[in-house]
């Protein structure tokens, strides 16, 4: 129980807290130093490997998360509304990140392959809202999730 939780709240930290640099700290100042035609490839090859980390993160949270549920609490009846709920918010957080993994970013690599600044500058500017809606959901389940079973 113990590693599963470690690994689960490892898991939500380096996905939401990437996030969280990325969107509160690393966009402003890319805006303020960095040339409008270079930032997609800045940003292109930051979330590469950023990515790489949160398609593990993924599959520890849903590992470490189903193995919890029906391990320690028995099943779906045995988890409180704050797991359920923790439950649904991660998986629509997945959902985002898919699409944002295979259309947004597929299209910011093309344009960053293509040397179209332009294109890959309305593609980051895309990944940034669904991080942005990404963020606030996760800041929402890490609260629940760390806070919810005493509510």
């Amino acid at each position: 129980m113990a590693l599963a939780i470690a690994l689960h709240v490892l898991s939500a930290v380096t996905w939401v807290g990437g996030m969280f640099f990325a969107y509160m700290a690393m966009r402003p100042a890319v805006v303020e130093v960095i040339e409008a035609g270079q930032r997609g490839k800045l940003w292109y090859q930051t979330l590469t490997r950023f990515f790489r980390w949160v398609w593990l993160a993924i599959a520890l949270l849903l590992i470490t998360g189903y193995w919890m549920i029906f391990k320690v609490f028995g099943g779906m009846a045995g988890a409180g509304w704050h797991i359920h709920t923790m439950q649904l918010m991660g998986l629509i957080m997945m959902a985002i990140f898919f699409h944002l993994y295979f259309a947004p970013f597929r299209r910011l690599k093309q344009a960053v392959a293509a040397s179209n600044p332009q294109e890959g500058g309305r593609q980051v500017g895309k990944i940034r809202q669904l991080v942005g809606i990404n963020l606030i959901l996760g800041l929402i389940v890490v609260a629940i999730g760390s806070a919810g079973r005493f509510i």
